[in-house]
């Protein structure tokens, strides 16, 4: 579906890579509506879109509260009168640490807004996008949710969830108007990087920095493969790379991953 002119709604908006996507659709003539949890981030974005800004509106919302998305639905459809496409963001990610030091509350915290976060905004806006003469959804799973990564064993999980979540409605919707894209980061310089404590642990590796895409660079690659249809949208050298090897032997490719993460790893 090409963005031109239509209405897209993006959750995270306010910062990294929610950001970029934003900026990136009002760029190819696209109104959008950001949404974050953060009314500072988001009134942040609103300034970078500079003479973009009148095609932009920002929403505080908390996509973890099944009825505030309900009524961020109402606000939307109320101000523009229709919604063509929805991309799924909005993410966190855990301390850098083990399950078994891992805090029930951090557990619970990304599960609901990684996954249900994701679920409450697809359940609420797919009636509506059916009724579109095109629509699309674009959820943001992670090299992580095919992956496993030590230290990360809880975010992954989430995002795997993500992955069959979108998977499984891709298959649903085949014969109807709506696309529906999975798309799976590597490595992107976001703050979520920095909310893990891993951002400060790969600044000692430069070798591991270099292989860190730009965020705005992310951007672009998702709003493409969301205007070419793809089902699967792989972001960064280290995410196909590492696609391919686990396709080939998981187990090697498990290992290699532990290994190379495993200085990384602190406990609580």
């Amino acid at each position: 579906m090409k963005v031109q002119n239509k209405v897209i709604v993006v959750t995270g908006g306010g910062s990294g890579m929610g950001r970029e996507l934003v900026l990136n659709l009002l760029a190819k003539n696209a109104k959008v509506v950001a949404i974050d949890i953060n009314e500072k981030a988001l009134q942040e974005t609103a300034a970078l879109a500079g003479d973009k800004s009148s095609a932009l509106c920002t929403n505080v919302t908390d996509i973890t509260d099944k009825s505030s998305v309900e009524s961020l639905f109402e606000k939307v459809i109320g101000k523009h009168g229709f919604v063509d496409g929805i991309i799924n963001n909005a993410g966190i990610i855990q301390p850098f640490i083990k399950i078994n030091d891992l805090d029930y509350a951090v557990i619970d915290r990304v599960m609901k807004v990684n996954f249900y976060g994701t679920l409450y905004m697809i359940k609420t806006f797919l009636p509506h996008l059916l009724t579109r003469p095109e629509a699309h959804i674009v959820d943001t799973s992670s090299m992580g949710g095919f992956l496993p990564v030590p230290g990360q064993t809880i975010y992954g999980a989430s995002k795997a969830a993500v992955k069959l979540l979108t998977e499984g409605l891709h298959s649903e919707l085949v014969n109807t108007n709506v696309r529906v894209t999975v798309v799976f980061p590597g490595g992107v310089r976001t703050n979520i990087m920095s909310n893990s404590g891993l951002a400060d642990r790969m600044s000692s590796s430069p070798e591991a920095a270099q292989k860190i895409l730009s965020a705005d660079r992310a951007a672009a690659m998702i709003i493409e493969g969301m205007e070419q249809n793809q089902y699967r949208v792989l972001v960064g050298k280290d995410a196909k790379i590492m696609d391919l090897l686990y396709r080939l032997n998981p187990t090697y490719a498990a290992g290699l991953i532990a290994k190379k993460m495993g200085g990384l790893l602190s406990s609580k």
